[in-house]
């Protein structure tokens, strides 16, 4: 991807620098005071999801771990694999600063009240395209979570998917896993008519995390939730990348558009923490 783009050497190199093997000590302090983790994970047929945690009682971190009491959303009925040794991703994102930092890794243990990852990537990203909220810790216990399989065409589904600003995405490669953030005003995430999804890639890091994923496995998980009323889609399906000028003049200021036909979807009624947004 980085050569298809250009991205010079000097670049890449100091982008890999930037890349660690442990979390530093402003990470470690970041992600326990967050309310929520968002989550990469493949089920055991090898798909990828993106889901959410909420941490009722926090996180905790090390150099080398990052540990939650609790577990990712719709675990059970969407089959996620949480046996030692595979691969999860996470994203830690404070909403009203718009600061957020990455952990990839491999879970070396995982109970109903212990998500345990150890570290194996460690990163910041950019503020770009992150709409500003205010989410605070739960007063009381979160709501346990529920969910049924829905389609494309189901009435909260489209309503989530078309007037969703923020969404989370999850990739794979052969050794590792992803989620990241996206985000714009809303419509950013377009339902067409075939069913499929698609939403514009606007210039960022030029990491290109995500974007390389899915031109090595051809596929990707959304997480989209509705924060004004805590409910969420979650879905699994085929992702490509489209470079045509076509496509990209379809969403002003885009590079890339990236495509997904889903093949799986779920509804969650109780996925996040309810906010509005802030001004801006």
């Amino acid at each position: 991807m980085q050569d298809r783009t250009g991205v010079p050497a000097e670049y890449r190199e100091r982008a890999a620098r930037a890349i660690q093997a442990e979390m530093p000590p402003q990470h470690q302090a970041f992600f326990e005071s967050l309310p929520t983790l968002f989550v990469g994970l493949r089920d055991m047929q090898g798909r990828p999801w993106a889901t959410v945690c909420p941490l009722p009682t926090g996180a905790q971190a090390t150099p080398t771990r990052l540990i939650a009491h609790t577990y990712p959303v719709l675990t059970d009925p969407l089959g996620l694999d949480l046996r030692p040794g595979s691969k999860a991703a996470v994203l830690g994102l404070d909403f009203a600063t718009r600061r957020r930092n990455r952990v990839n890794g491999v879970i070396t243990a995982a109970t109903k009240n212990v998500l345990s990852i150890a570290v194996e990537q460690s990163y910041g990203n950019c503020p770009k395209y992150i709409r500003t909220r205010d989410i605070r810790p739960l007063a009381t216990p979160f709501p346990p979570d529920e969910g049924k399989r829905v389609a494309i065409d189901d009435v909260a589904a489209q309503r989530i998917i078309s007037s969703a600003d923020t969404f989370f995405i999850a990739t794979y490669a052969e050794n590792g896993a992803d989620v990241s953030h996206r985000g714009g005003m809303p419509g950013v995430l377009r339902l067409n008519v075939n069913g499929s999804l698609s939403f514009p890639d606007y210039a960022g890091n030029r990491y290109f995390n995500t974007l390389g994923n899915i031109e090595v496995s051809g596929r990707a998980g959304l997480f989209i939730p509705d924060f004004g009323s805590g409910e969420a889609i979650l879905l699994t399906g085929r992702a490509s990348v489209d470079w045509s000028p076509a496509r990209k003049a379809e969403f002003e200021g885009a590079e890339r558009v990236v495509d997904i036909r889903p093949e799986d979807i779920w509804y969650a009624r109780h996925s996040v923490p309810r906010c509005g947004l802030a001004e801006e």
